[in-house]
């Protein structure tokens, strides 16, 4: 299939730069049987008692640092992911690229940290660090924002480019898991009362989640890997509502390829690496609804959506959005999708 078709002209100021006012404020486009024009707090209207929403509860890791070459010259460097103590895997921005052994300084409040430039995996450069980075990026790192956001991270981004429901003991990803953003406590609460299932995946978000696809064609595309935790304790919930005829809602793509990846064969715990390419023809496992946010042209993840609902849905969809006005990408608005066997 060509990547061409997932093209479609995105108006630059329906890219959302700022969340809305309060979280549920969203707008919300449904798109179960026909299309149907919502705000995000009402969306308990289509979630019935024993449905299960399944949800991501990584949380982002304020990944940007700033530092310069020990030579001279500035670089920008960007976590992707800790590998151990003492080394991770990061791109990094520079006039000109660090060789392998190039040392690296980052200095704040007076302390020098360094790194030296190990080697290169595929588009990313491991570097090793004279201390644990961890706390560094934690205590100086900036919030990650997307890069079609055209401003520099602020304050309320510390607490908004985040789900509410985020453990703080999975502080690794690099991006927010966005469909989650639009839940505040009170709609969760509501959801809870009503007898609605929750339950958790861990997915970290890497930066390669940006990437759009870049072959001819999507079948040779070779999508970014992520880290995988999908416990037993889900697999158990998800055969029991499936008993019971409750609905699998993933919020997001990054649920949905997590709890995928784990019924791939036959349905068990899983933890590492996924790299499940999820494109028109893949047959779903498990999701029957999805929320999830509107992304970007020529994105896996936009391939993702034309999977799970078709594609003729997906551009009549998109189309519907650009012309309502509806806001995209991160802190943009929100669908619910209904699963369509193509």
């Amino acid at each position: 299939m060509k990547t061409e078709k997932f093209n479609y002209d995105l108006p630059e100021h329906l890219i959302a730069q700022y969340p809305p006012l309060q979280r549920t404020d969203s707008k919300l486009l449904v798109a179960l049987e026909s299309i149907q024009h919502e705000i995000f707090k009402d969306i308990g209207n289509y979630i019935t008692r024993g449905d299960l929403l399944v949800l991501n509860k990584t949380s982002v890791i304020p990944a940007r640092l700033f530092g310069e070459k020990i030579t001279g010259g500035k670089i920008e460097v960007l976590l992707e992911r800790f590998l151990s103590d003492h080394r991770t895997l990061t791109q990094i921005k520079s006039s000109r690229s660090p060789k392998e052994g190039a040392e690296l300084v980052f200095t704040f409040q007076g302390k020098k940290f360094l790194a030296t430039v190990a080697g290169r995996q595929d588009n990313f450069f491991i570097l090793d660090w004279s201390d644990n980075p961890k706390p560094l990026f934690e205590q100086f790192g900036q919030i990650p924002l997307p890069p079609y956001m055209n401003r520099a991270a602020e304050k309320l981004d510390e607490e908004r480019y985040e789900t509410i429901y985020a453990d703080p003991d999975k502080k690794e990803s690099v991006a927010a898991p966005t469909a989650g953003m639009h839940f505040d406590q009170e709609l969760l609460n509501a959801l809870k009362n009503k007898g609605v299932e929750f339950g958790y995946v861990n997915l970290h978000v890497g930066a390669g989640t940006f990437q759009p696809v870049k072959t001819d064609h999507i079948e040779d595309h070779l999508i970014h890997k992520e880290l995988v935790e999908v416990n037993s304790e889900l697999i158990n919930q998800v055969q029991r509502v499936k008993g019971s005829k409750g609905k699998i809602i993933a919020v997001g793509t990054t649920s949905v390829r997590a709890i995928e990846t784990a019924f791939q064969d036959e349905p068990s715990a899983f933890k590492g690496e996924t790299s499940l390419f999820i494109y028109p023809g893949y047959k779903f496992k498990v999701v029957d609804h999805m929320i999830t946010n509107f992304h970007l042209p020529k994105s896996s993840l936009l391939m993702l959506v034309a999977a799970f609902i078709g594609y003729e849905k997906m551009i009549d969809i998109y189309k519907t959005a650009v012309e309502k006005e509806y806001r995209f990408l991160s802190y943009g608005d929100a669908m619910l999708l209904k699963h369509h066997e193509v």
